[in-house]
């Protein structure tokens, strides 16, 4: 057993490898489930690449999602950026909170539609004088999420409100937008569908719906005729929003493979402990690998618990042992460890071999989600495009 020392410095850190192409095979496994819907228009995909793409990175994400109706940003920041990596499709920006006029003036945005979630950016809208900009409005409905948007009446009145500035020529279309509280459960799922479609039975214009859950559980978005547009995000990058269910169960790929290096093997004999506050004492004799990632990367300090890696080519599962520290955590890789310093260990995704560790497998061991996961890794983690 080789128990040297640490590799050379530029093994030291993780590393996150995106697979472009299956971001659009995931896109194409969306366009056939709506088409499937059979409803004529097939409604448009709006693809969300908020926060960095889901942990994915932007020039990634636009790359891959050149097939897309659309594509949905959190801020003009990201706006402009997505601007600048060449995407001249429809933009969405999902809120006009903080939003200032010149930003909805702004022709280098393009076809720019933007989210009103509630009086105050509508007062705003109707004070700008965007004459022969073209923005399409969608007003959001607060539905059960309750965090953002209107309810009736002040939604109606709302809503007539924007109609005015369409018919004045500010506004090019006016829709209505709902986000969905409990889409993984397909009960109150269908209660938030039925109401609403009974807010909007009573106000002429098109939809904006959907999420990964909705979109990808046993009850698949209800359309129609005035559903326009379909926005999803998570499970372009590969992952379910259902719980139980990994986006592999549902015919998706994975995106992203987190992987860092094999830093050192320790000998530790039975009863001795690792980690801070001797959190993890071992049973028997056994090897510990110190692995080059940790919590400043943005892996949760929960991991330790109930979490397993895969270890080397093959992607042998092996168990966290020990408290996740700032930049390693550890791994007991058992008394007969084949693995050497330098061997590749894989957070989640696929290894070299082709064993696959499922995001949502380490994220129900850190008791999160796998958006979470995505999203919260740090700057610390390169994000490189397989070839």
């Amino acid at each position: 057993m080789n128990t040297g020392g640490y590799p050379h410095l530029g093994s030291w850190g993780p590393r996150a490898r995106i697979d472009c192409q299956a971001i659009s095979h995931n896109l194409a496994w969306l366009r056939r489930r709506v088409a499937s819907a059979g409803t004529q228009p097939v409604p448009r995909i709006w693809a969300v690449i908020k926060a960095n793409a889901y942990g994915h990175g932007l020039a990634h994400a636009v790359a891959a999602l050149q097939n897309a109706d659309g594509l949905a940003v959190s801020d003009p920041h990201d706006a402009y950026h997505v601007r600048s990596l060449g995407w001249g499709g429809p933009l969405l920006l999902l809120s006009a909170c903080g939003l200032e006029v010149d930003t909805l003036a702004d022709p280098a945005l393009g076809e720019l539609h933007v989210v009103i979630d509630d009086e105050y950016q509508l007062a705003l809208l109707e004070a700008s004088r965007l004459t022969g900009r073209g923005l399409h409005v969608w007003l959001r409905y607060a539905g059960r999420l309750g965090s953002h948007g209107l309810r009736d009446p002040a939604y109606g009145r709302a809503y007539a409100r924007l109609q005015s500035l369409q018919r004045a020529g500010i506004l090019a279309q006016v829709g209505h937008l709902h986000h969905y509280a409990s889409a993984e459960d397909p009960d109150a799922l269908r209660q938030e569908r039925s109401e609403f479609a009974a807010l909007v039975g009573h106000h002429p214009g098109p939809c904006n719906t959907g999420n990964s859950a909705a979109l990808c559980g046993a009850a698949p978005e209800a359309l129609d005729d005035r559903t326009q547009w379909l926005r999803c995000g998570l499970l372009l990058f590969g992952a379910s929003a259902l719980p139980g269910v990994t986006g592999a169960d549902l015919g998706l790929r994975p995106a992203m493979s987190l992987q860092a290096p094999l830093l050192a093997v320790r000998h530790i004999r039975a009863g001795q402990t690792v980690g801070y506050g001797e959190s993890f004492r071992t049973q028997r004799d056994t090897y510990i690998g110190v692995v080059g990632v940790g919590y400043s990367h943005g892996i949760p300090r929960s991991l330790w618990q109930h979490g397993r890696l895969l270890a080397g080519h093959g992607g042998r599962p092996v168990p966290a042992a020990g408290r996740v520290a700032m930049d390693t955590l550890t791994v007991d890789l058992g008394p007969d460890a084949p693995e050497q310093p330098g061997d590749v260990m894989t957070l989640w995704g696929q290894t070299a071999g082709g064993a696959h560790l499922p995001v949502e497998t380490v994220a129900a061991a850190c008791s999160t989600i796998a958006a979470e996961l995505l999203t919260s890794l740090t700057a610390r983690v390169p994000l490189q495009a397989d070839s």
